[in-house]
């Protein structure tokens, strides 16, 4: 049997300060550090990513072209490239943008509550997206993406709006 990927919990200045399963750091709202990759081709469009529909949350909303946590040792870049391959099926080289703590509770009794690094590349070609994580996937160009989300806020996953609405000046390169 896998055992249960851990996160990396974190104290208000990113400070690790253990190891918890992922799932149990969702289920206990604990704080724990994580990324989220905004990849943009040559026409300012971003790519987004709609999650997979058996995802335990979030599933079937748009999203950032990918996210997910840091594994103990990895640094952010490291983490998002690697993510990148595993859910979009390409790598590219990122640059660290901002950070910012959120908390996002869900129905189905999980809360997220995360040290988000916000990692930025440019890619011009198609993904070739992982059925398991990925449902589908399309450019957008980032104002229509801003105008989207004030029309159809339902859509998008918590921490995407968060950060378009506190971040969109910086998801440039």
């Amino acid at each position: 049997m896998k055992e249960e990927e851990k996160v990396i919990l974190v104290n208000e200045n990113d400070e690790q300060i253990g190891l918890m399963p992922k799932l149990e750091a969702h289920q206990k709202a604990v704080l724990h550090r994580a990324f989220s990759v905004f990849i943009i081709n040559d026409n300012n469009e971003l790519m987004l990513q709609q999650r997979a529909l058996h995802k335990y949350h979030s599933p079937g909303l748009w999203t950032n072209t990918c996210c997910s946590h840091q594994r103990n040792g990895e640094s952010n870049i490291e983490a998002g490239i690697r993510r990148l391959q595993e859910e979009m099926g390409f790598t590219t080289a990122l640059k660290n943008s901002v950070s910012f703590i959120y908390k996002a509770p869900f129905d189905n009794g999980l809360t997220e509550h995360e040290y988000d690094h916000v990692l930025i590349g440019k890619y011009k070609d198609d993904p070739i997206i992982n059925p398991d994580e990925v449902a589908d996937w399309k450019w957008m160009p980032i104002e229509a993406i801003k105008h989207d989300i004030s029309e159809h806020p339902e859509v998008y996953t918590e921490w995407f709006k968060i950060i378009f609405e506190k971040f969109y000046s910086h998801i440039t390169l």
